[in-house]
């Protein structure tokens, strides 16, 4: 029969399932090999085709590997808690587990009929309790645990409560808050329990604090920077504003600078791994103290102030240019720091207030992001220069954060473009502090030159500036040398419903853990998933959920991405109820051999996942120090979308004196639209084309005034740029657009103009894969998905080539059977040129799926098929191997092939990939052009082995060579080795 997709594809997919043909074990003698992507959240939309580019590629990785006998992982699940379920449960008070159930199906479903070979018997969702379980149980060691600075790891906090209670605080060296006592053994055991935990609290890796946060009132709940644009929700575009909150945090800046070295360790790619480092954000610098200026601190906010060394208080600063510190005229702190309130006098107050409720409406990204806009508001109080004595006016603006470093930074306006724009523009002085300063137009950042106006530095280097003002510094106790890391603790907290509930409980407003044997905590019913009317969140509305009938529980989730932070753990030993995964499982896979994924998770779940990892490690619950030592990013399979063009005109209306602007209903063919454009279009021809295609206005349109609105067009109505208006009609329904006018081109046809974006639904350029699938089968988008462009580039989806693609497979099956499409393969021993062809194809393919370049694999695919289809090749010993190597890409067909040639059903996956033999690839023959006096009449094939005398034999020889010399003698025989050879008669 000839090639039947549908049937064939089917009936692989179902005999997988049956038989679990991709179920991994967790003891081998094999070597093993992990292979992972990153697991989706399953969308209420679906699959459309740009999604399973990745899954596709590292199932042809996946399905090599077995073939070169490795034990392969490649395991799926769903990181199934997200916001669009809980918004959905919102709008229409379903829950949020049942849409998310369905939508897995769907997801299942299109993931089951392209034919990916995942190990399905390991299935993971982060929704179900049996596996937010063990992310509870990892937040309960996080808990208990402190970083220990002097072992570089994390410990048990048991260990420190030891410490205490025989040394109290003396010799510890922890990451920990700014504001941990100082206590001996004894004062340490006259403290309360609560006293004793309120301590604790400050040195353990998860911990609350109060942190500013995004927060969006409509969704009810805190956002991560990335889930923010322009001051609004990425989801639904609701306002967002700045708010102080009370949050659970992880301590991942004391793994800041292993998070650092360990980047040098791991095969990812290097702009990814830039933007880590860049994110972490490690500085070398000083810890500066500004003390408050007594004389100007009357104002009664001021007396709030801590005290510090006898004055009114003490603004501490990083900066990694102390030896600018002379050059100092204003500091600035961000306007969420805790000091504003203290330090803001009466007469400022307004001016500050109305600042803060400004910076409120954005972001930290926009805040970060704005480079251009200058403000800021004066609190009215100074600060003292610890160098020099000189009074500093403290002011507050956007551009600094609470969140980093202190919150507050020292401005140097002759070195720091930013400061310079802000004392130009609120007339603040700037004073040059290098003799070689330009700082007429623009700030200097120069380190060159000699030191002026700087007291004791002045005619001092850089280095020597730098190390006599940390040395004074350190005398006066007024700052430090110190490294300092952009990165902040993460938050650890969404206001929602659906995701994991903490295991956490409050006594005498304290957290405590609860006891593990409850694990896991599971969501309670609740009547909606809105926030409680006292502005709770919705776990709030859970009637009786106490912890011992007693205790409140927290009523935040965990965010996002908590669950995918450790997930690859879980596949290791997906149905361990005892453990997140058993110490052999985790000593025999160790950790992820190739990770898959796009780099827009580069600063989150990577990052994240890399933090949880090494914590793991700490707690000697892992063997590796980083989880993934292979990622490859995919780059975006774009959408091509289409546009038609409605006119946009000042219209005139017969009648009436006025002209007005108008949309009209009227649409226009893109070729049309450029003439008018390029003025190419005269107003007869357009009068023309209107009154032959216009029906439903009495309008007359001027071409010189014409204007065109672009619309979108649903990709599925045009065929290479033509719309089927019909389809357009139809699709509109009732709509008053329906009925428009189309006035096409001078051919009749309709043109429409296209585009490269993004593939969403709001642009109409989404393709589904179940189309693709109907119409061409999975091998097929397996090898076009490949064949469009190199993995790691974006590149544009575009039907136009994908018939290539199914031909080729056709080609393929062809190959083994006759013109009546009989199954006809034959024992015959191959010939040299068909092992050549095979050979070739072997090399190339192992080369190119090592180096993960799957586009040109499909290339040499099509080409290894056309030669052995012009050798008329059906030699079994050919055949075979090709099914072999082209299992891992086109594996429905394979499989099919590979029974028909007398194998087991489901042996293919772990036959042995072809070896390769060089020596079939020698040229041991030439092809000799003959030529007899000059004209080349054949050629013939003669061993290189041969000398000139040899190959003249040969030649002459030949019948087809008599019958050209007619009989005759050749007066001399010209023979160039290995190039032509030349019969003069």
């Amino acid at each position: 029969m000839d090639y039947q997709f549908k049937d064939i594809e089917s009936k692989w997919q179902q005999f997988w399932a049956e038989h679990q043909t991709f179920k991994a074990e967790n003891h081998s003698d094999k070597p093993k090999y992990y292979v992972l992507d990153m697991f989706p959240y399953p969308s209420g939309a679906g699959l459309h085709v740009g999604h399973p580019l990745g899954y596709i590629a590292s199932d042809i990785f996946a399905r090599y590997k077995r073939l070169k006998g490795f034990n392969v992982l490649h395991p799926m699940g769903y990181d199934s808690f997200g916001l669009p379920a809980e918004q959905y449960a919102i709008q229409t008070g379903q829950h949020p587990a049942i849409t998310t159930e369905a939508n897995i199906a769907t997801y299942r479903r299109q993931l089951d009929q392209i034919g990916f070979s995942f190990d399905w018997s390991r299935e993971v969702r982060t929704s179900e309790p049996g596996y937010y379980k063990w992310t509870q149980w990892i937040f309960m060691q996080l808990f208990n645990s402190w970083y220990n600075k002097a072992e570089e790891k994390a410990v048990s906090i048991a260990d420190l409560v030891q410490h205490f209670e025989t040394q109290g605080s003396a010799g510890i060296n922890a990451v920990s808050d700014e504001d941990t006592q100082t206590f001996t053994a004894e004062k340490w055991k006259a403290m309360s329990p609560h006293e004793q935990q309120t301590e604790l609290l400050k040195y353990r890796l998860t911990y609350l604090r109060e942190s500013t946060v995004n927060w969006c009132p409509a969704l009810g709940t805190v956002l991560a920077n990335d889930e923010v644009k322009d001051g609004f929700s990425e989801r639904g575009g609701y306002p967002v504003e700045q708010k102080k909150m009370m949050q659970w945090s992880m301590r991942i800046t004391a793994y800041a600078e292993r998070l650092l070295q360990g980047l040098d360790t791991i095969d990812w790619p290097e702009p990814l791994k830039e933007m880590q480092r860049n994110w972490i954000g490690k500085s070398v610098g000083a810890s500066v103290k500004f003390h408050l200026s007594p004389a100007l601190s009357e104002g009664e906010g001021a007396k709030a102030l801590p005290s510090g060394e006898g004055l009114g208080g003490v603004i501490e600063v990083f900066t990694t240019r102390v030896d600018t510190l002379f050059g100092v005229t204003f500091l600035v702190i961000a306007p969420e720091h805790e000091l504003v309130a203290s330090l803001t006098t009466p007469e400022q107050k307004g001016e500050v207030e109305a600042y803060i409720d400004q910076t409120k409406k954005k972001s930290e990204l926009d805040r970060m992001a704005d480079t251009k806009t200058v403000s800021g508001a004066f609190t009215g109080s100074y600060v003292l220069n610890p160098l020099n004595g000189e009074q500093v006016p403290v002011w507050i603006a956007d551009y600094v954060l609470a969140g980093y470093g202190t919150g507050a930074v020292m401005a140097v306006p002759s070195g720091d473009q930013r400061d310079y724009l802000f004392a130009k523009h609120f007339n603040l002085p700037i004073t040059p502090i290098i003799d070689i300063q330009q700082i007429e137009t623009q700030a200097d950042p120069t380190k060159e030159g000699r030191y002026i106006n700087s007291g004791f530095a002045n005619g001092l280097t850089y280095r020597e500036a730098t190390a006599a003002i940390i040395a004074k510094l350190e005398e006066k106790g007024a700052g430090k040398a110190k490294i300092n890391f952009r990165m902040r603790d993460a938050i650890f907290g969404r206001q929602r419903y659906w995701g994991e509930p903490v295991p956490v409980y409050f006594k005498e407003n304290l957290p405590y853990l609860i006891d593990e044997s409850h694990l896991p905590l599971v969501l309670p019913e609740i009547d909606k998933y809105l926030p409680t009317e006292t502005g709770e969140p919705p776990l709030g509305r859970a009637e009786g959920w106490a912890y011992a009938a007693e205790y409140e529980y927290e009523l935040s989730t965990m965010p996002g991405w908590a669950g995918s932070s450790w997930y690859w753990y879980r596949y290791m030993d997906a149905r361990n109820n005892e453990e997140f995964a058993s110490r052999q499982a985790v000593e025999y896979w160790k950790d992820v051999d190739l990770y898959i994924g796009g780099s827009e998770h580069a600063t989150g779940h990577l990052l994240y996942s890399r933090f949880w990892n090494k914590f793991l490690k700490d707690m000697n619950l892992v063997v590796e120090e980083e989880p993934f030592k292979r990622l490859i990013n995919q780059g975006m399979i774009q959408g091509r979308s289409n546009f038609i063009y409605r006119i946009v005109s000042r219209v005139t209306i017969p009648n009436v004196h006025s002209d007005f602007v108008a949309i009209s209903h009227t649409f226009v063919s893109y070729d049309i639209v450029q003439k008018i454009w390029d003025n190419s279009l005269s107003q007869v021809q357009l009068d023309e084309l209107l009154n032959a295609h216009q029906r439903n206005y009495n309008i007359s349109f001027n071409v010189k005034h014409l204007q065109f609105q672009q619309n979108h067009v649903p990709v599925e109505f045009v065929n290479n740029d033509i719309l089927d208006i019909d389809k357009w009609r139809k699709w509109r329904g009732n709509d008053v657009e329906a009925d428009a006018d189309f006035i096409g081109s001078f051919n009749g046809k309709f043109l429409c103009n296209w585009e490269v974006e993004k593939m969403s639904k709001s642009k109409f350029n989404v393709v589904n894969p179940d189309d693709i699938i109907e119409r061409y089968g999975a091998d097929t988008l397996r090898m076009y998905e490949m064949f469009l462009g190199p993995l790691e580039q974006s590149k544009p989806w575009n039907t136009n080539g994908i018939e290539g693609v199914f031909k080729f497979l056709r080609k393929f099956w062809r190959l083994f059977h006759d013109e009546q499409w009989n199954f006809r393969v034959t024992e015959e021993a191959p010939a040299k040129a068909e092992l050549k062809a095979l050979h070739k194809i072997i090399r190339k393919v192992e080369e190119d799926v090592e180096r993960f370049s799957f586009n040109t694999s499909v290339s040499s695919f099509m080409i290894a098929v056309n030669e052995l289809t012009d050798l008329k090749c059906s030699k079994k010993a050919i055949l075979q191997d090709m099914v072999i190597i082209l299992s891992p890409y086109a594996p429905h067909i394979c499989e099919e092939l590979w029974t028909l040639l007398g194998n087991e059903a489901g042996t293919l996956s772990y036959a042995a990939y072809p070896k390769f033999n060089p020596e079939y690839l020698v040229e041991d023959e030439f092809a000799y052009p003959v030529s007899v006096n000059g004209k080349t009449r054949l050629n013939l094939n003669i061993s290189l082995a041969l000398d000139p005398k040899g190959v003249e034999e040969i030649v002459l020889a030949n019948a087809d060579v008599q019958k050209y010399l007619e009989g005759k003698t050749p007066k001399k025989v010209i023979v160039v080795k290995g190039r032509i050879v030349n019969l003069v008669v």
